[in-house]
């Protein structure tokens, strides 16, 4: 009894998270689904246009200070919560800026896009679609990046939304319907829904049902990371 006692006071590990200021999704997210994982802890990084100029903004502007503010709580893991800006570069950016705002914070940093690739690699699947609510610059920027590993891309599609809050409003079932009016008749084995804004994680089991094939989200990614770093360590 005493022994069960101590581990139920062991504090849980704590997580940094970084989202861009006007996300509304990801925590709601996280919250939800790690509350038996981990504490979560947020900040957040100046962004209300979902641009390439935007969000490089974000990185050098923005994010370090928000970093610097995570370190203080001491987290055991960082989050950099952004899909589309991990991918400006290529694949490799993403582990660039997570290695710098890890030393900023002091603490090991995963980036989504990262996470992203990594599930994508242990999903079985070649031809990938990829769908997005962003302007087709950042929709090809993150399709470009997931193609790693072998894989084909088929089709990417993204809604054109600019407006970073808008990110979050179209609802579960018009992300499917938005999925399949795109995708009909194309063949693909793996689906990637982008976006910690947007609620592809709320979407994925109905997407799964529509195309038959397995779903890959932003969110989903990034939270089997945490929860394999939390479980491992």
């Amino acid at each position: 009894m005493a022994q069960m006692k101590a581990q139920n006071l062991k504090q849980k590990p704590r997580v940094g998270l970084m989202v861009p200021s006007s996300n509304t999704v990801m925590e709601t997210d996280f919250h939800r689904e790690l509350q038996e994982v981990c504490s979560v802890h947020t900040a957040r990084m100046y962004l209300v246009d979902t641009t390439r100029e935007a969000e490089l903004e974000m990185i050098k502007q923005h994010a370090p200070a928000a970093a610097r503010d995570l370190g203080t709580v001491k987290p055991d893991l960082m989050v950099f919560g952004c899909t589309s800006a991990g991918s400006l570069f290529g694949a490799k950016y993403d582990a660039e800026v997570c290695e710098e705002l890890g030393n900023l914070a002091g603490a090991p940093t995963i980036g989504v896009l990262t996470a992203v690739t990594e599930q994508l690699d242990l999903t079985a699947g070649t031809r990938l679609a990829v769908i997005t609510p962003y302007v087709d610059e950042l929709t090809q920027s993150v399709a470009n990046a997931a193609t790693s590993g072998g894989r084909e891309l088929v089709a990417a599609a993204g809604m054109g939304i600019s407006d970073n809050v808008k990110l979050a409003e179209p609802t579960p079932r018009e992300i499917v319907e938005f999925a399949y009016s795109q995708l009909a008749g194309q063949f693909f084995d793996i689906l990637l829904v982008s976006c910690t804004n947007y609620r592809a994680l709320e979407a994925k089991p109905l997407l799964e049902e529509t195309f038959h094939v397995p779903v890959v989200t932003s969110n989903s990614a990034i939270l089997e990371a945490v929860r394999r770093h939390c479980l491992e360590n």
